[in-house]
């Protein structure tokens, strides 16, 4: 019997996936539980449909990516922190810090997409990616700077 999966089912198939199965396995377990529906015209057109429409929301989310991507690198971001003599900094910058900085600027972005190999800890620009999308990854460069201010 085909079956349309609803849910993963470890050892028989993915959600989304049309397989066959033993008719007393999907009758008895499959059914009433309601991990799989019978893979009829009606119910294979709904799936269809809903693959279609994930589609459509990944090729959405590509172009969002896209243009946030080309906004963000545009972008002048300053990170301003205390720094002691030589450059060295109090600390150091770290995603959130970017994020903040961002966020100033207008633009949110999740400070978890902020890849950083390791903690910024002196002044100058420096490289930093941030993953908008499994497909589209920014560069930009955050100038850090030595906080004038004397607290």
């Amino acid at each position: 019997m085909k079956v349309i999966f609803l849910s993963d089912v470890k050892g028989q198939g993915k959600q989304g996936e049309v397989k066959n199965v033993s008719e007393g396995y999907a009758r008895n377990f499959l059914f009433p539980k309601k991990l799989a529906v019978e893979a009829n015209a009606a119910n294979l057109q709904q799936l269809n449909a809903q693959k279609q429409a994930e589609e459509r929301k990944q090729a959405q989310e590509l172009e969002h990516a896209r243009q946030l991507k080309s906004q963000v690198e545009s972008l002048r971001v300053v990170v301003r922190t205390h720094a002691g003599e030589g450059g060295r900094l109090f600390g150091a910058i770290t995603s959130k810090h970017i994020g903040d900085a961002l966020h100033e600027l207008g633009v949110e972005i999740d400070r978890r997409k902020i890849v950083l190999s390791e903690p910024i800890k002196s002044l100058g620009g420096h490289k930093v990616d941030i993953k908008l999308h499994h497909d589209v990854t920014a560069s930009i460069t955050v100038f850090v700077e030595a906080d004038s201010e004397k607290h």
